[in-house]
């Protein structure tokens, strides 16, 4: 969505979408990529998740992006952490130990911002872009990546029809189409998550197909 559609939707506290946890999938696949402790990781659309403590906990350098200032700030705040805050191109870069959050546009990062990142994980940063944006998006972090680089990617997947996003649904045909050929994907795991998510049973949906996918870009 656009810019103002989200920054509302923080302003108003209205973020069902924040996790009160560490995301499951990446604690039981993230070790599984066999990263370095150090490597540094880039969180797209990274709200103010409790993985980005996790990831830091483990080992990694972690960038996060957000656009939402007071999401960032809430992150720090909340972690007792204390960041500096400066101006980096076209961001409010804050920074605090081996967390750092670029606060802006996702789309205005760049290669140079993310020198030595090998890593990518997004929870939400996909599935909270309408269909016109998703290309873009991918084709952006295909640009600022280096070859080699790994992560993982959680989608949803859901007759779109039985509800307005976002989340957005994000068939497993499309994630294919949108990341081949310059990554390699593998499906981790896929299964129907429906029943523990009550929020979008009252919303009226039938199924809701959630899928893990390890990625390695060529």
């Amino acid at each position: 969505m656009h810019a103002e559609f989200w920054q509302a939707r923080w302003a108003r506290s209205e973020i069902g979408f924040h996790l009160p946890e560490v995301n499951p999938y990446l604690q039981q696949y993230w070790p599984a990529l066999g990263l370095p402790i150090g490597a540094r990781v880039l969180v797209p659309l990274c709200g103010k998740s409790l993985d980005l403590a996790w990831l830091a906990a483990q080992g990694y350098q972690v960038t996060g992006v957000e656009l939402a200032q007071c999401a960032v700030e809430d992150f720090f705040a909340e972690h007792g952490l204390q960041p500096v805050v400066s101006e980096v191109g076209a961001f409010r870069l804050y920074q605090a130990g081996v967390v750092q959050i670029y606060c802006g546009d996702v789309f205005a990062l760049t290669a140079q911002q993310l020198a030595g990142c090998t890593a990518l994980y997004d929870r939400a940063a996909l599935i909270a872009l309408p269909p016109e944006m998703r290309a873009r998006y991918v084709a952006h972090l295909t640009r600022i990546l280096p070859s080699g680089s790994q992560g993982l990617l959680v989608s949803l997947d859901y007759d779109q029809a039985q509800m307005d996003g976002p989340p957005f649904a994000v068939a497993g045909e499309e994630v294919q189409r949108l990341f081949t050929p310059a990554w390699h994907l593998e499906v981790l795991a896929c299964g129907d998550v429906l029943g523990d998510n009550w929020k979008f049973l009252k919303r009226g949906l039938e199924r809701l197909d959630e899928r893990v996918y390890q990625l390695r870009k060529g």
